[in-house]
């Protein structure tokens, strides 16, 4: 990344390392309003990512990178041979346990109901995997550890009951949110509130406006792809800046 940001300095662009407050996309040039100062372009590429939901435990926060993950084929490596505890029910959470069965010994998917919310498929696929076993009906009320992950202490949803499950590492697989609550009221975005773009594209319901990467993105999630879509979303507001000089001559 600090290569990516040394590169695109040699090409002249200014870095503004703060959140943006507010945006005005109603023509160009758009504006974006940052800390008080305003800032206007004649294209915006938007590559706002999105968030992991969490458990909201200080313990997770506390052993983030420490064995606490949100991503199974960006860590899942660090954990060969170890036993593995994975939050959620839904094809997230299953794919996320299935991926990890690669490397672990057993994988334990934790979940507060008593069947799974995924599609059936992935579902029968986790059933049949003899490295994956549930605990059903059960929820993380801690994550214990010093310096790194040693158990999880679940919560019966049914009687209150406490018990710790021995693991070496948590995954969180309970979705995520796009970080989009700057545009939603005024680029389409779906019900989750992933920002729509075209087929094959990255522009958006506002022309001269393009979107990248996860906050756009719920199927793939990865940097690779986020980064292929960010040079979709560049080549595009440079083709579309290019369509608008004759314009702005006349």
């Amino acid at each position: 990344m600090t290569k990516f940001r040394e590169q695109a300095a040699r090409f002249g662009a200014d870095f503004v390392t703060a959140d943006a407050d507010r945006v005005d996309l109603a023509s160009a040039p758009f504006g974006v309003w940052v800390d008080g100062t305003e800032y206007r372009g004649e294209a915006l590429i938007i590559s706002t990512g999105a968030t992991a939901r969490m458990l909201g435990l200080e313990s997770e926060q506390r052993l983030l990178g420490h064995g606490v993950s949100t991503c199974a084929t960006c860590d899942g490596f660090f954990f060969r041979g170890k036993r593995l505890a994975v939050v959620g029910g839904g094809d997230s959470a299953v794919e996320e346990a299935t991926f990890l069965t690669k490397f672990a010994t057993q994988v334990t998917l934790v979940h507060r109901r008593d069947e799974l919310r995924a599609s059936k498929i992935m579902a029968e696929r986790a059933y049949a995997n003899p490295k994956i076993d549930f605990r059903w009906n059960a929820v993380v009320d801690d994550v214990v550890g010093n310096g790194r992950v040693e158990a999880v202490r679940l919560r019966d949803t049914l009687t209150d009951e406490h018990s710790d499950l021995a693991v070496e590492g948590v995954f969180v697989a309970i979705g995520h949110d796009p970080n989009s609550a700057l545009f939603r009221q005024q680029l389409d975005c779906d019900d989750a509130g992933y920002i729509v773009t075209g087929a094959d594209s990255t522009s958006t319901s506002v022309e001269g406006v393009f979107a990248a990467g996860d906050v756009q993105d719920h199927v793939y999630r990865q940097a690779i792809t986020a980064a292929g879509s960010g040079c979709m979303a560049a080549i595009e507001a440079e083709h579309w800046l290019a369509a608008q000089e004759p314009t702005a001559r006349q």
